[in-house]
């Protein structure tokens, strides 16, 4: 008996060890039952994350904040890091909208956004993506639960994969990767500060988009002002001809450096124009489109614009696509693409690939 109960003891503690451990490790289903339920059942969020984009000719680095009330209001607020220029998408009870202060302008788009276009930076997204993709997998290591599945958003053909890293104690997102087709980080998000539960009045979320023009200061015009002659308003007129003219000279000028099969740049030419210059650059054989970039016309008021297509996060800016356009303004540049042959997906890479001469 004694003999038997020696054979015995160490099977039973075997089994033990092995039930413990199978009660220890939580499924997939189980961590994103628990992950779905914690970031989309609160009234909304705030975050703070930093973004870093690594697609074009040297890495980008953002700062991003977000809030979110249920069930459709959001307000996206990303700055560039080191030059402070930042844009703004907004849905509201009126719509999308893509703020520009440093254009002075505000576009309005006839979107769902985000409902097709899934966003890193969007927890809510991201537990629908893993919920979305049959084949996501998860991965254990240290305190992290790493999701790794497919992205559902305008760059998912270029950008097709991400893995989601949850931290095990908190099951909040810390950062979210996305890879291109040879699983090379292209994209990451990084969140700093996460607060679920929070919720902001419909005004929180309202855009200004009244036109208006700026007040001119009483005291700063003199009977002198008011008495300058004509000659010294051409002489004024002449200078800021000049220092426009410059100024465009001056204008970088951005190349694509994505690789398309069988398509080079055949022709560039640079018109002039009222307002300066204007760059068409016309790419073939295999498939054609024509990229256009002259200066972003900087409004004195705020200015709403109509937009047509749906917003696009490239990332550095909100872009406006369409089946056969892409429209965005970055570094004080206005940039289209037009083609009747790239898919949608193939603009995007283009514009997530320009960059200055001097770098590509």
């Amino acid at each position: 008996m004694n003999r038997l109960r020696k054979r015995i003891m160490p099977l039973m503690l075997v089994v033990i060890a092995v039930v413990l451990a199978a009660c220890g490790t939580p499924s997939k289903e189980d961590v994103l039952k628990k992950l779905s339920g914690k970031w989309n059942d609160s009234k909304g969020y705030e975050l703070q994350a930093t973004m870093e984009i690594k697609t074009g000719a040297e890495p980008r680095a953002y700062d991003v904040e977000v809030w979110h009330t249920k069930p459709d209001f959001y307000r996206v607020n990303v700055t560039q890091g080191g030059s402070g220029e930042s844009q703004m998408i907004v849905r509201n009870e009126d719509g999308v909208f893509v703020v520009a202060p440093s254009l002075g302008k505000t576009y309005k788009f006839q979107s769902d956004w985000p409902e097709q276009n899934s966003q890193g930076y969007l927890i809510g997204a991201l537990a629908e993506d893993i919920s979305a993709d049959e084949n996501a997998t998860m991965t254990e290591k240290d305190n992290t639960y790493i999701f790794e599945t497919a992205t559902r958003n305008n760059h998912k053909k270029i950008l097709p994969t991400q893995e989601i890293h949850i931290d095990k104690k908190t099951l909040l997102p810390k950062h979210v990767s996305i890879l291109d087709e040879n699983k090379e980080e292209q994209i990451k998000i990084t969140f700093k500060k996460i607060s679920l539960g929070t919720e902001r009045k419909a005004s929180d979320y309202a855009v200004d988009t009244a036109e208006q023009q700026p007040e001119k200061d009483s005291k700063a015009e003199s009977d002198d002002e008011e008495e300058s002659s004509d000659e010294e308003a051409n002489e004024e007129d002449g200078k800021e001809e000049e220092a426009e003219e410059e100024e465009q000279a001056n204008l970088t000028t951005y190349y694509p450096t994505i690789q398309l099969d069988g398509v080079a740049l055949i022709e560039e030419e640079v018109v002039k124009t009222s307002a300066g210059a204007r760059t068409f650059m016309t790419f073939g054989d295999a498939q054609k489109y024509t990229i256009v970039q002259e200066k972003a016309e900087v409004s004195e008021g705020v200015m709403q614009v109509s937009m047509e297509g749906d917003p696009v996060d490239l990332g550095f800016t909100v872009a406006a696509l369409t089946d056969t356009s892409l429209r965005w303004e970055s570094d004080g540049i206005s940039f289209f693409i037009a083609s009747e042959t790239l898919s949608r997906d193939e603009m995007i890479a283009v514009a997530l690939s320009m960059a200055p001469a001097e770098m590509k």
